[in-house]
């Protein structure tokens, strides 16, 4: 657990340090929001992210109300320590108007490739039979393989002779389904980034 004793509180002359939160998952910044040392500690200790609301001048734990907490997952302070970014896992819309962030519901490329992988891993866990996802995920490495080699060809077809919107729309499937088959063998994103960064040094 980190050792909230370092930060630097006294910064700002009400003890409150700014948090940025940000998806765990598909790198979305969702909400800034204010922590004093009791709102972290709480956070630390339940793992639902808790902040101190000036406006109401109490802790406020996110989705109290709504029920779209934040999942606490990680947290990193910045360089002068006066401020953190919190990872966490959105149950629901982060905004009270109903968007996912308080930025908007614009994403990044990156964003909506890894909101792909949370459907995937949920359908997964809590598919129904009807679920295409569940279907390839049931039928093992060989139904996942046999998919991936067969939209791989199609990319490559697509790039020869149909040009850029073909080619993108199978390279769509393609990438569907090799998520799929990670998913079927425990791979996280987590673990392609460390390989990538292996390779990179």
């Amino acid at each position: 657990m980190m050792d909230t004793s370092t930060l630097d509180w006294q910064k700002n002359p009400d003890g409150l340090l700014p948090v940025v939160v940000q998806d765990c998952d598909t790198a979305q910044v969702l909400m800034l929001g204010y922590m004093n040392q009791e709102a972290l500690e709480q956070t630390l200790q339940t793992k639902l992210v808790t902040f101190y609301s000036r406006s109401k001048g109490r802790l406020w734990q996110k989705g109290e109300a709504s029920g779209n907490v934040l999942q606490f997952v990680s947290i990193s302070p910045d360089c002068d320590r006066d401020c953190l970014l919190i990872r966490a896992k959105p149950k629901g819309p982060t905004c009270h108007t109903g968007k996912k962030s308080c930025f908007g519901d614009d994403e990044l490329p990156l964003e909506t490739i890894g909101q792909l992988i949370r459907t995937i891993a949920e359908r997964a866990s809590g598919g129904d039979c009807t679920s295409y996802t569940k279907q390839l995920l049931d039928g093992g490495v060989d139904a996942c393989g046999a998919k991936v080699l067969e939209e791989a060809e199609e990319v490559v077809r697509a790039a020869k002779q149909e040009g850029k919107q073909r080619t993108t729309e199978e390279a769509v499937d393609l990438l569907y389904h090799l998520l799929v088959l990670l998913e079927n063998q425990n791979i996280g994103l987590s673990d392609i980034s460390a390989e990538l960064r292996k390779r990179r040094r």
